[in-house]
């Protein structure tokens, strides 16, 4: 039972791994786009229907005019890595929500919120150019079907225990079950996250870059989110998103890295 298990595991593993075109790499995922997009827009469309969506304001514009950018920024470097038909089925959507929230999200398809709490601290269009490009970045990469599936797999990996200590007393199993549940979550699942975060950063400056934005613009941002949460917060370890002095860190390493695709790929001018 528990080699058949292990095996099938295995080949659950191998034959979900396809190569994400924007990243180059294998990424799990069990998940596909045509299950996952209804899903997802309907999702976008009952969250509209139950919050305020701000129209008719500079803001709101500007947000209509920044997301319009990154679209078309997406769609020109997936034309210069030869992916024409990788984005047939997103449905591209930019609405600004009343919110205090510092926040902003895109979900699978293209379907983004910006949060207005935000919006004191993106102060220009650059600084929201580095918020959705970045958002944005996670839907390209599937990110989202990424985290569903490290999640059905985590549960897979419960199963294996229970099956493992099928045959220890209900306080082993308990124990196993707990330290399993801590050593997945800290040593996988939360480092996994932290991944993405900082492959969504990656894409989302070159998609920047692209789109006629100064990346180090990035840096200014990211500044200005470190000093509003004052430095303080869940140790990096701890937590699914990397550290702001990391995040920062590793901006600064790839906006060179950001320019030399952009001029490779096209500016787009305004």
């Amino acid at each position: 039972m528990k080699k058949n298990l292990f095996i099938l595991a295995a080949l659950f593993i191998v034959f979900s791994c396809a190569t994400n075109p924007i990243t180059g790499k294998k990424d799990l995922n069990f998940v596909s786009n045509s299950e996952l997009f209804p899903s997802s827009f309907q999702q976008y469309n009952t969250f509209l229907k139950e919050n305020k969506v701000i129209t008719g304001t500079a803001d709101a514009q500007k947000v209509s005019a920044v997301g319009a950018r990154i679209k078309a920024a997406a769609e020109k470097y997936l034309t210069y890595l030869g992916q024409t038909q990788y984005l047939k089925d997103y449905q591209w959507e930019y609405k600004l929500v009343e919110n205090k929230e510092v926040n902003a999200w895109c979900l699978p398809g293209g379907k983004i919120v910006v949060y207005s709490g935000i919006l004191p601290i993106t102060q220009n269009e650059s600084g929201l150019a580095t918020v959705m490009g970045h958002e944005v970045s996670h839907a390209l990469a599937n990110h989202g079907a990424q985290r569903m599936s490290a999640a059905q797999l985590q549960q897979l990996g419960a199963v294996g225990v229970a099956v493992a200590t099928g045959n220890q007393s209900a306080e082993n199993q308990a124990m196993w079950q707990k330290y399993y549940g801590l050593g997945s979550e800290v040593g996988v699942m939360l480092p996994f996250s932290r991944s993405n975060e900082s492959e969504a950063d990656k894409i989302g400056l070159t998609l920047m870059a692209i789109a006629g934005y100064n990346p180090d613009d990035s840096i200014a941002f990211w500044t200005r989110m470190s000093a509003k949460s004052g430095g303080s917060g869940t140790p990096e370890f701890l937590s699914t998103h990397p550290s702001d002095a990391t995040r920062i860190a590793n901006l600064k390493s790839l906006i060179p890295q950001a320019r030399e695709t952009a001029a490779k790929v096209g500016v787009i001018r305004i």
